[in-house]
């Protein structure tokens, strides 16, 4: 995913809240003026401003650092010492499970556990839990192509058919969550246990090829504005993403269903270890993982929400649109393993020049 990187403000005018005692489910407000600082890499397209304003409604005040998922990481891992954040959402369970190895995150049960599938989250340690599930894509711009079976029916038909080479945008910065999914999804088909890094000379011959016959990603142009222009006929997007930017740029896109299936992003959300708002930042938790709030985010940005209770009231579209990829059977173990050794390869060997 494309981020940018934004810091707001953290000191904000001090003013008085409403009581929680008084507030109706899903509503739960903070005990006082603080502002959390929360880290995400989901809050671009509308998402952080429309998530401020509500939770200004319920009574919170936030700021967001907007950060790709494996930079928020990194961050995150770097000040586990003194920490800046109180809360983060957005990373799949990959980086979470990092962050939980380096000891960043606390445990913390929320209100709202009970509605949602506890293994698609932190099943031994209750550190995170998940809130939304979105497939990972390659997408491409329908009226570049006479038919459907014209256009590229895997992510390979990319760089091995030659009516394809040159036509599609590969990313330059490599660490952000969509970036890394994508990776995973097309390395984990070679994984090979006596391969270099896990993966066997052949995988690392079609990343090669993968990098060597795309269009690189322009600094500031979205992939869209990219195929509007036909500059570009494919890349890649996650589900929510390809919602918005359709309507952003007035063209028509088609997700391709691979027979081996895509990568699933499953979001998630957790308290930092150290923070020192620490009863605000889990009552922000509770409400921000509710029914109520993860519908209304469904509604508002295509989401398929992992609270079983949202789903009656969500968007319907996007869960119907979610249910109707395959899961691409994947090692997370292994990408786990080595994704940031896989990214250190590919930046250092593949990304020259």
């Amino acid at each position: 995913m494309k981020r940018r990187i934004v810091l707001l403000g953290a000191v904000l005018a001090a003013g008085s809240l409403l009581s929680t005692a008084c507030t109706p489910p899903g509503q739960a407000s903070a005990s006082s003026n603080e502002s959390l600082i929360i880290y995400s890499n989901s809050v671009s397209d509308g998402r952080g401003d429309w998530l401020k304003k509500e939770a200004a409604a319920a009574g919170f005040k936030i700021d967001f650092v907007d950060l790709g998922g494996g930079d928020v990481m990194n961050r995150l891992t770097a000040e586990k010492n003194n920490p800046v954040a109180d809360v983060t959402f957005g990373l799949n369970n990959v980086y979470f499970e990092k962050l939980k190895a380096q000891n960043v995150l606390d445990p913390y049960t929320p209100s709202w556990a009970g509605d949602v599938d506890a293994s698609l989250g932190d099943q031994s340690g209750k550190q995170f839990w998940p809130i939304v599930r979105e497939p990972i894509m390659l997408v491409y711009n329908k009226a570049a192509y006479a038919t459907p079976a014209a256009a590229p029916q895997d992510w390979t038909d990319l760089w091995t058919k030659g009516q394809f080479k040159g036509k599609y945008e590969v990313p330059t910065a490599l660490g952000g969550a969509t970036t890394q999914m994508v990776l995973a999804g097309i390395l984990a088909r070679y994984a090979d246990a006596s391969g270099e890094l896990g993966i066997s000379a052949e995988g690392w011959a079609q990343v090669k090829a993968y990098f060597a016959n795309g269009s690189r990603a322009v600094t500031g142009e979205d992939l869209y504005s990219r195929m509007k222009k036909s500059q570009v006929d494919a890349g890649q997007m996650w589900l929510s993403g390809k919602a918005s930017r359709e309507k952003q740029y007035g063209i028509a896109t088609e997700a391709v269903k691979p027979a081996v299936g895509v990568p699933f992003a499953v979001q998630q959300v957790g308290l930092i270890k150290g923070t020192k708002k620490d009863e605000t930042a889990k009552k922000f938790i509770d409400w921000f993982g509710s029914a109520d709030v993860q519908a209304k985010w469904s509604k508002q940005f295509f989401t398929a929400p992992a609270n079983n209770k949202a789903a009656a009231t969500a968007d319907a579209q996007a869960i119907q649109q979610t249910a109707a990829f395959k899961n691409q059977a994947i090692d997370w173990t292994l990408v786990g393993k080595y994704i940031d050794k896989w990214v250190e390869k590919i930046q250092l060997e593949y990304l020259k020049g």
